[in-house]
């Protein structure tokens, strides 16, 4: 069969066939990266009993792996330009399957965090460039919808993780919260190799950004760790004050040295466009509001309520059900009436359920916890991609593979703020609780009041969000752009048509 011409190719129509075989090798390498940033919480305890390690030791099988991620995304939009995206993208898959394996049949628990470091090496490309992908291969017109199908793993991983590492860890041993990504590794592999397409390997690569490939590592590991430090220990322990003094000065000359080079490692002057600026500012909101919700009900189940682990994950499963649900939705509403409604929506929903959340104790029927979490699952799933869409609309087209290394590496920095700011808010409330209750009192009581005050907080922080997204605005298109249109449609048919052969 002869092959298209590219012209050809261009005047076939949109089909979501075309792409669904590339869309689900993203999908299956971006599943396996999120879930192994949740499942090893489950499963600390068990590291403690299995290599006679104290939990500050054990903490940074967690922490060792974030650092790794936070460390290499910046170099994923250079990597791509300079080796093609296909490429590095099977390779860090297979960096992150061989860590995984490595981190399966680990003899002590020194290895145990070394191997993580390993698998977040790979990891931490595998989100921004698959998403770089994607959106290259969407035409505008379908780009929420295509987005938001690639958006349910970022939802659906973090819910299923605790659940699948308690079946796990229950019914096997911890080894194969690891091992089971060989097999998921190597059907990625397989679908990628054959699917993914090979058609935007610049000829020309950019010139390396020596000195923001240095600082941008440390900058962003250095904040992460930092900020983890201080809500894990005290925001005033040398270990915090270390990472963020570090963390934030590298930074400042990061940004320096990137507005001044003229092919940057990422590219900061993309903040100059209002309608990026004000869609990255709702993005980080959805984080917080995210984390807080995974992060602080968790444990409230556990603490409070006397949940098992296992017992949590299936709780938790309604707000993986409601954005599997509404992630689809949201994306096809993208396209016919932009972010901001959906925005406006997914923010209301989310505050209501963060409200709710507040109201919970110890005699709350169980289908008042369930509600909420289906509540911001569905919020989530209006808002989260419907708001990563817009971001990346109001970008050049040519600096996607720079935008997406962006928007993750700072969301990597901005989860660990949440997760640490909401923690050490939980525990300075508290105290104050149980001080201002006085002897005698019940500490649970106390301890019940503060996650309440700490669920109103991230409510503040959504209905922050409701007010910034009524000054929302579809992106205009960028002149550079509407002069790559036909050039870039041609290109985008024609690896459709391929694919579709």
């Amino acid at each position: 069969m002869s092959q298209p011409t590219p012209n050809a190719a261009a005047a076939q129509p949109f089909s979501m066939k075309a792409i669904i075989a590339p869309l689900l090798a993203v999908i299956v390498g971006m599943i396996m990266v999120i879930l192994d940033s949740t499942v090893v919480n489950v499963a600390l305890a068990g590291f403690q009993k299995e290599f006679d390690a104290s939990l500050n030791t054990t903490q940074w099988t967690f922490t060792a792996y974030t650092l790794a991620l936070s460390a290499v995304i910046p170099l994923a939009g250079w990597m791509t330009d300079k080796f093609g995206s296909k490429r590095i993208f099977l390779l860090t898959i297979l960096f992150f399957t061989l860590g995984s394996v490595l981190c399966g049949v680990a003899q002590s628990i020194e290895q145990l965090i070394l191997f993580r470091v390993i698998q977040g090496l790979g990891g931490g490309m595998v989100m921004p460039i698959g998403m770089a992908i994607i959106f290259r291969l969407a035409p505008p017109e379908r780009r929420g919808a295509v987005m938001g199908t690639l958006g349910i793993p970022m939802l659906l991983a973090p819910a299923i993780g605790p659940v699948l590492s308690g079946w796990l860890i229950e019914n096997a041993t911890w080894h194969w919260i690891f091992l089971i990504n060989l097999p998921i590794g190597i059907v990625g592999l397989i679908i990628g190799m054959k699917y993914l397409p090979n058609f935007e390997k610049n000829q020309k690569p950019p010139a390396l950004d020596v000195l923001g490939m240095i600082l941008a590592p440390i900058a962003f590991s250095s904040l992460a760790y930092g900020v983890s430090e201080g809500g894990r220990v005290s925001w005033t322990a040398d270990t915090a004050l270390t990472g963020l003094i570090i963390g934030g000065v590298a930074l400042l000359l990061f940004i320096i040295v990137e507005l001044r080079h003229k092919q940057p490692l990422l590219e900061l002057r993309v903040f100059r466009s209002s309608d990026f600026t004000r869609g990255i500012l709702l993005t980080w909101i959805v984080q917080i509001a995210l984390f807080g919700a995974m992060i602080l009900v968790p444990v409230f189940l556990q603490t409070i309520r006397g949940y098992t682990a296992f017992e949590t994950g299936l709780i938790m499963l309604p707000q993986a059900l409601g954005s599997m649900l509404f992630m689809p939705i949201g994306g096809r509403l993208f396209d016919k009436i932009g972010a901001r409604p959906l925005a406006l929506a997914g923010f209301t929903v989310i505050s209501t359920a963060l409200f709710l959340f507040s109201l919970v104790d110890l005699d709350t029927p169980l289908y008042m916890i369930l509600l909420p979490l289906f509540m911001v699952g569905c919020g989530m799933g209006l808002s989260m991609m419907s708001l990563n869409t817009h971001v990346l609309n109001a970008a050049p087209r040519r600096l996607v593979s720079r935008v997406t290394p962006l928007t993750t590496a700072a969301q990597q920095v901005v989860t660990s703020f949440a997760v640490a700011g909401l923690t050490g808010f939980l525990t300075t409330r508290t105290t104050d609780r149980i001080a201002d209750a006085g002897q005698g009192a019940n500490p649970m009581e106390s301890a019940i009041a503060a996650y309440g005050d700490t669920f109103l907080l991230a409510m503040s922080l959504a209905i922050t969000g409701i007010a910034l997204a009524t000054i929302l605005r579809k992106p205009k298109p960028l002149p550079e752009d509407l002069a790559a249109a036909k050039p870039a449609d041609a290109e985008q048919g024609k690896a459709a048509a391929m694919m579709s052969h």
